[in-house]
């Protein structure tokens, strides 16, 4: 019978081993880290990352990192590269290659090849005396004492390291180029990150169906624009400015406290200064303003205008949460 006990235990071993093997990496840094990351910087090409088996993947995770942070990276499979695929690689590009032990046999039949063209090489291994450390321009330490499972073969530690090193070289070039939200949304576009970032309250506002009512219309005409608009509100507007709002939530108090309303107008029961956005916000700050008050609508407003309401509803539709 499996013990949930020796399963949680093997986790936490797992998980603590990890961790101090990352720890120690910021102790083998050195002036080549700093070095490759202005290389890279100052770079007219693109960043090509290989790498061979698990390394290979690693690569290809960074890469996706760089590219969605303003570096433009290729991967470059270490084996297809001795195979026809090193045409990729142009003169002003720069390259960083992966590899654990640093002394793979493709390793060292493409390093030459590089080495040849004339691009920087830049080495992300845990071997700095193996034939990658020693032909390669700068070196990136990742070293580990040992993988963390039983029998220590499987690249866990060793990996886990290198996809920290390239995360670090990520972070360093998105401090580099000041990069911010707004450049991040550009190669985000689709989604609910992308929606988050760059959705406007203007790009999904039906500025043809806003309900409107004045202060002086009956609780009928208020009742019937609430629920012909279907957004659960209606604002009151006087002298084509917005000076409150009825919920259907308005009328269902007004009809709990009354027996008749033939004599109430839209201003008797309306919310005077309502929550108010303008359509050029981002949709995730209404977002925001709805939770932080605790309501499902928003008046859009731009220079004292009344444009429409925005409803929770159609927000959470849209996947941004």
């Amino acid at each position: 019978m499996i013990e949930k006990e020796a399963i949680l235990a093997s986790a936490k071993k797992t998980i603590l081993a990890e961790s101090k093997a990352i720890a120690n990496l910021s102790e083998l840094l050195t002036n080549d880290f700093a070095e490759a990351v202005e290389i890279i910087f100052k770079s007219k090409g693109r960043l090509i990352v290989t790498g061979i088996g698990k390394s290979a993947i690693i690569a290809q995770k960074i890469v996706a990192t760089l590219n969605s942070t303003g570096t433009p990276s290729m991967f470059l499979h270490a084996s297809e590269a001795i195979h026809g695929d090193l045409g990729m690689v142009q003169k002003d590009d720069v390259v960083i290659c992966i590899s654990k032990s640093g002394n793979s046999p493709e390793i060292k039949v493409l390093v030459p090849l590089l080495k040849r063209f004339g691009n920087i090489l830049i080495a992300i291994t845990g071997n700095l005396t193996s034939f990658l450390g020693k032909e390669s321009d700068y070196v990136l330490n990742a070293y580990v004492e040992s993988e963390c499972d039983p029998i220590n073969l499987a690249p866990t530690n060793s990996t886990t390291a290198q996809l920290v090193i390239g995360d670090a070289l990520a972070v360093a070039l998105m401090e580099l180029r000041d990069f911010k939200s707004e450049d991040f949304a550009k190669y985000h576009p689709g989604g609910a990150l992308g929606k988050k970032l760059l959705l406007r309250v203007k790009d999904m506002l039906d500025t043809t169906h806003k309900p409107v009512v004045s202060p002086d219309s009956s609780i009928k005409k208020v009742i019937v624009e609430i629920s012909e608009k279907r957004l659960g509100v209606t604002a009151v507007v006087e002298n084509e400015k917005v000076i409150g709002i009825i919920t259907d939530g308005d009328i269902r108090r007004m009809l709990n406290d009354r027996d008749t309303f033939s004599d109430l107008t839209a201003k008797d029961i309306m919310t005077k200064n309502p929550k108010v956005i303008k359509s050029n916000d981002m949709v995730v700050d209404a977002l925001n303003i709805l939770e932080d008050f605790s309501i499902t609508q928003l008046v859009v407003v731009d220079d004292g205008n009344y444009l429409g309401v925005i409803h929770l509803h159609d927000i959470l539709k849209e996947g941004i949460v």
